[in-house]
Parts: structure tokens; sequence; C-alpha cells
């Protein structure tokens, strides 16, 4: 089934009922189409949590957590009758999330997740290009504005 988060696309995969052998090839094959914004989310089952995610590039790297990939799979599990409840929790290679579904009619219109604290630069949890990206100034139109990497 393919969805989109806040424009990004997916192809999401139940492997409760569809195995996927190799995700990283299977992934890089089907993105190679649809360009590198087109994604492969796999949900599975968990010992922890209501369900799994994992998520694929179009080069086939996996990600660690994507909150708009998880909001899509909030839906599709509650729609298609994979759960009846309304705040799930969703296994990723960043921990467990929890995803609230808020219905209407008996579908999901909306799903908030909490994607937990951020991580900052300088807290060595995160590599970065020149591993110094906290509070650098960079100037735009003539204008200096303070940046600092943070990783969700």
């Amino acid at each position: 089934m393919k969805m989109q988060g806040a424009g990004n696309d997916y192809i999401y995969v139940n492997t409760l009922k569809h195995l996927i052998a190799d995700p990283v090839r299977t992934s890089i094959r089907w993105s190679s189409s649809h360009g590198d914004r087109l994604r492969l989310a796999l949900i599975g089952k968990s010992a922890k949590a209501d369900f799994s995610m994992h998520i694929f590039n179009a080069d086939g790297s996996e990600v660690m957590m994507c909150g708009n990939a998880s909001r899509c799979i909030g839906k599709y599990v509650y729609d298609n009758k994979l759960t009846q409840k309304k705040a799930i929790t969703q296994e990723t290679l960043s921990g467990i999330k929890v995803l609230k579904l808020h219905t209407e009619n008996e579908l999901v219109e909306e799903v908030t997740v909490d994607m937990d604290l951020p991580l900052l630069a300088n807290s060595r949890q995160i590599n970065t290009p020149d591993g110094k990206m906290l509070a650098k100034t960079i100037t735009v139109d003539g204008k200096e504005y303070k940046r600092t990497f943070v990783c969700m």
C-alpha cells in the first residue's frame, strides 16, 4: 500500500502477511522508478510493543525513526483492523514510540506520535559532518542567525 505523510511517500508492507526477504534490495528496486523521496516501511511483530516499524530509504539504508511514517502506520493498523486500541506502541530502532490515534466514524483522522526528547550535536549521540554543529552562526541576506543541529 502506498501512503503519504507530510509530503513523504512510503510503500507500506504488512510483514505479518507478506514477508520481505531482502528489504534493502527491495527498497532500492522499488524506489528506483519513484526518485529518492520514496521509502519502504515494514510493519511487523514486536516482542516489546504492539507493532514494529523498519524504514528503508531509496538507497537501502535503514533509518532510526520517522514521525510521518509512524503516523501512517497508526492509521493503517487501525483502519485495517489489526488493532482496536487508540493508543499503540511501536518498536523502532530509536526505541518504543507511543502513537495516539484520533478517530471519527471508526476511521483514523489524525495520529500524534511522542518522538521523545531531541538529541543535540554536542551530546555525542549523533554524528554531524564536522562534529560541531552546535550554535554556529550563518548569514542569510545580510542577517546573522545562530543554528543548532537537532535530531528527532
